[in-house]
């Protein structure tokens, strides 16, 4: 025999509201997956000869609860938003050289939380690309940094889906 339970809302022992139904059968949850944001440049950036340089990411793509900042191109974790966070970036750099060396940082507090690092496999434009899972407490701020060694001043190209950088909070 079946049982049906009927509610408008579920909420957990704090009184808060856990999943809100509009009677149409359309739920709303909370929202697991927030602060969230996505920037990219909104110019080419240059990029001097081994020289760590923090990325410019000035234009924003979403940013759910306004935690980053065009001006110093950081991620700040906002108040109540501690946890772990899932953080991505990707450029493309023109015109790399066949075993030039890049290395990609995401920085937490000024310090390295993730490197990836890679020598240039072809002389054309470049792409590379870094992922993370990062505990995160508030007040934490995070940004990326680039470093290459191609013997001169290269450009990383301005452009949504070929340059971005962002992060959402997984879990707490």
């Amino acid at each position: 025999m079946a049982s049906i339970i009927k509610a408008n809302q579920l909420q957990d022992f704090g009184g808060n509201s856990i999943l809100t139904s509009d009677g149409a059968g359309n739920l709303t949850t909370q929202k697991t997956l927030y602060p969230a944001f996505a920037a990219y440049l909104g110019s080419n950036q240059s990029i001097s000869n081994a020289t760590i340089t923090k990325m410019n990411y000035d234009t924003e793509v979403y940013d759910t609860n306004s935690v980053f900042n065009t001006s110093t191109y950081t991620f700040t974790i906002p108040s109540g938003g501690a946890g772990k966070y899932f953080f991505f970036a990707r450029q493309t750099v023109a015109g790399a050289v066949a075993g030039d060396k890049h290395i990609f940082y995401l920085y937490k507090n000024n310090s390295q939380a993730a490197l990836l690092s890679r020598s240039v496999g072809r002389g054309d434009d470049d792409s590379i690309q870094i992922s993370a899972f990062v505990d995160a407490s508030v007040s934490d701020y995070f940004d990326i940094r680039y470093y290459h060694n191609f013997g001169s001043t290269k450009t990383v190209e301005s452009n949504s889906t070929r340059t971005v950088f962002g992060a959402y909070r997984i879990g707490s």
